[in-house]
């Protein structure tokens, strides 16, 4: 047996899967209708809707198997993921990579995989969807595009989900998206044993650029301030707009003096954008800051409202002066 080879994007990979936040939920009628469909017409015993964790291989959706999830390393699908188009096993006995697998020898006694990964709107292979037959058989062309047809569909329920979670005009998280990538993030520095620093933001006296320009140079500020977020951050770090004018960042293995130092750059970046000759609108913002400690954890929600009545605070200070 081969155990699937991991993606040379496996990390990225795995954020995407983890922010479609599917993991480990109830069956769901908008997928389980793609397997009914799926086992119908190919006249299989088994389609799935699989999604490739760091270790394990878990069924969204499974129609005409029991089990809900397999070990990666013995998974068809794990070697699925590593390509864009279908992979088709048509005898597993006859296949090296399968031969001896215990899902081959043992139940489900797969004999049969044909398998479509299924990728994020940013094109990250997260899982599959895939047949399975306990004889061999072949698999032609029409057969192909039939499958890639039907996994279209899932991945439109993906970029719906993926698409409730962003902020269209600044292309951030939104709150849900947010929240729901932190907590994961918070979790993961739990089990590492490290901080975290969450900065709350409110862009200072930005009802005036409104009033002053039209709300079409607002949203241009609001973009303005959103890309230099990002250019002040680390890849790792999570941001999101959580409200008009309210941006968040949650920095992964930081403590509250590199928190500072990323606001002072983002003050940086907003006194070279002011010095612009093109800038008509003058960014400033109030922040609060506050710490994860692993060893006393606290939930996003918590450090959400704390961070923001430390940012309230800071700002009331600038406006009296």
């Amino acid at each position: 047996m081969k155990a699937p080879e991991f993606p040379s994007d496996e990390s990225d990979r795995l954020d995407a899967l983890y922010g479609l936040d599917l993991l480990d939920t109830p069956a769901e009628q908008r997928f389980d209708a793609v397997t009914r469909t799926a086992r119908r017409l190919f006249d299989v015993p088994m389609a799935l809707i699989t999604l490739v964790d760091a270790e394990r291989q878990w069924f969204k959706s499974r129609c005409g198997l029991d089990a809900e999830e397999t070990a990666r390393e013995v998974s068809f699908c794990g070697h699925a993921i590593l390509d864009d188009s279908a992979l088709v096993v048509p005898d597993a006995l006859d296949d090296e990579r399968f031969s001896d697998n215990p899902l081959v020898l043992g139940e489900p006694n797969i004999r049969f995989y044909a398998g479509h990964p299924l990728r994020t709107v940013g094109g990250a292979r997260v899982g599959t969807l895939c047949l399975l037959d306990r004889r061999p058989r072949t698999f032609n062309d029409s057969d192909r595009d039939a499958l890639s047809d039907l996994a279209l569909l899932v991945e439109g329920e993906f970029a719906a989900i993926e698409l409730a979670s962003i902020d269209e005009l600044t292309g951030l998280l939104n709150r849900r998206g947010f929240t729901t990538q932190a907590d994961r993030s918070l979790s993961l520095c739990g089990r590492k044993g490290w901080r975290a620093a969450l900065m709350f933001l409110d862009c200072d006296d930005f009802k005036t650029i409104n009033d002053s320009f039209g709300h079409a140079e607002g949203d241009l500020a609001l973009k303005a301030m959103a890309q230099n977020i990002q250019s002040s951050c680390r890849t790792e770090d999570v941001i999101g707009r959580i409200g008009g004018d309210e941006f968040v960042v949650l920095l992964l293995d930081s403590n509250s003096d590199q928190a500072e130092q990323t606001a002072n750059r983002m003050h940086d970046g907003l006194e070279t954008l002011r010095t612009d000759e093109g800038a008509r609108f003058n960014l400033d913002f109030s922040y609060g800051i506050v710490e994860f400690d692993p060893e006393n954890p606290t939930s996003i929600g918590e450090m959400l409202e704390q961070a923001d009545a430390l940012m309230y605070r800071a700002k009331r200070a600038v406006e009296q002066g």
